[in-house]
This record gives C-alpha cells, structure tokens and sequence, in this order.
C-alpha cells in the first residue's frame, strides 16, 4: 500500500512537522487546521524548520518540500490521514467521524494522540480495521521514534503499511497495543509529574532538578524542561487520560501542574512555563 497524498489535520507544532516530514520524503500533502490562521503559521514554522536544516548542512530545497505541501480549508480525499490536533478525545472522534466520510473506503486513519486509546477514536468511524495510532515526538523533524499503536480490530496490512511507511520517512518504528497512555507515555508522565511534585514541595528548584534528572540518569533534557516542550496542558491531558483509563489516582496531576495550566503557562508555546521563554 502506498500513501502518495496524506491528509495532515492540525498544523501547530506536532501536525507542522508531520506535514514537513512526510513532504520531505516526496508526497503530497494536504494541511488542515479549523484555526484561523493556524495554516499560515504551521507554513512560516516549517519554512524556518527546514531553513535551520539547510543552514546544519542538510541537502533539502524548502521551495520544493513547501511547494507539496497545500493547505486546505477542510478535510479532502486523500490515502492516508494523520489527526494531529488538541489531545481531546471529542475534538478527535469529531474528526475521524467527519474523515469516515469524506475519505475513499480504502484511506486509512492514523492518529497521532498521545495516549488516548485509538479503538475510542475507531468506534467512530466504519473503518475500525484502518484505524491505527501513529505517535511521532517532538520535535517530528529529528526525533527518530513512531510509536504505532493498533487495536485488536486493526487490519495486519494496515499495521504493515504503516510501520513501513515510517520507515520510509526515515523513522523507527516501535509498536504498542492499545493501553492508555500506550508504552512512552505510561512511563515518561509519572516521572514529568514526580518532578514536578517535587519542586511543588520545595524539595529543589528547578534547575536543580532537571540537573540532576540530565547529569544522573543521564537524560538530554530534565523532566520540567521537557513538560515545557510537551506542553503543559498537554501534561495534564495525559495524565488525566491515564488516570481515567486506569482508574488509578497516582496518575492525578501534581496542583503545581494544574495551577500553572490555569495561568496560562503552558510551557514554550505560551513563552512561560516552569522556565521563561523568549
């Protein structure tokens, strides 16, 4: 099976850069986003991606992936979507429910949620056979992980179509069955929310807990850190996933979390989150 025209929904900083990988490897893409001017923006933010790849030495032309890549003001036909829109299981059974019709019998549905559980988003559509997760990380354009995620409905050729095309994108495929939270973020969202519990009761500050989490266990980047890349809504939307999937209260969000998210710091998208952003 081959994906020569994939549909990337949500154009911020996950659905951005699905869209410039996949159209860095030679297809044409079709980027949706209900957000005024999200599609224009998820257009700059890819130019400037690929510019900084040009400027480390890299053989890419950002004209010739661009020009594969046409925004479009709702969902089209396509072979291939890949959902990359706010973790919120309503907004995305909307999409897929919407994309079930839009899209030819054949095109499979790819999400790329961060924990919530595809056969969810599959019972909305009469497709659940071509339903599968497809969970890139951030950033897209150099994190080399695609953890695929399938149901016990999905078909054998769509998982096999999709672990190859990951490969042909240049990723490493990882496969998980259906749990929330799937296997990265079972595991990394109690150690973010640890860290965070941690500096919630003074045990450090942040810098020195992302030192000794990066010098100690010998990690790129601290947990608070990373919670600022994720997103820390994100953070929470996880974690409540995970809580609510498992009925477990260890997955509740740390206050500190919370109260940040209610505030507005979110992390670098909003340029405040446990650290400050330019």
């Amino acid at each position: 099976m081959s994906f020569e025209h994939v549909l990337v929904v949500g154009a911020g900083q996950m659905g951005g850069g699905i869209a410039q990988v996949i159209a860095s490897s030679g297809r044409r893409v079709s980027l949706h986003d209900a957000a005024p001017g999200a599609t224009e923006r998820g257009l700059e933010t890819m130019r400037k991606s690929l510019e900084r790849l040009v400027a480390k030495g890299a053989e890419v032309d950002p004209d010739d992936v661009l020009s594969r890549v046409e925004p479009v003001g709702d969902l089209v036909q396509a072979d291939l979507m890949v959902e990359a829109v706010v973790e919120d299981a309503e907004v995305k059974k909307d999409i897929f429910r919407r994309a079930d019709d839009v899209l030819q019998p054949a095109a499979i549905l790819a999400s790329n949620t961060s924990s919530i559980p595809i056969s969810s988003l599959a019972a909305a559509t009469g497709r659940p056979d071509k339903v599968i997760g497809m969970h890139f990380f951030n950033p897209v354009q150099l994190m080399a992980l695609v953890e695929v995620v399938s149901t016990p409905q999905t078909s054998e050729e769509t998982r096999a179509a999709v672990v190859e095309l990951a490969e042909e994108l240049g990723k490493t495929p990882a496969e998980a069955n259906d749990f929330p939270g799937f296997v990265s973020n079972r595991i990394l969202m109690p150690y973010i929310n640890e860290a965070v519990w941690a500096l919630h009761e003074r045990v450090a500050e942040p810098e020195a807990i992302d030192t000794i989490a990066k010098l100690g266990f010998n990690h790129p980047m601290g947990p608070l850190a990373l919670a600022d890349l994720i997103g820390l809504d994100t953070c929470v939307a996880i974690l409540e996933v995970l809580r609510d999937g498992f009925g477990d209260s260890r997955y509740e969000p740390c206050p500190l979390l919370r109260e940040h998210v209610a505030a507005g710091r979110l992390g670098r998208k909003s340029g405040q989150g446990f650290y400050p952003y330019s």
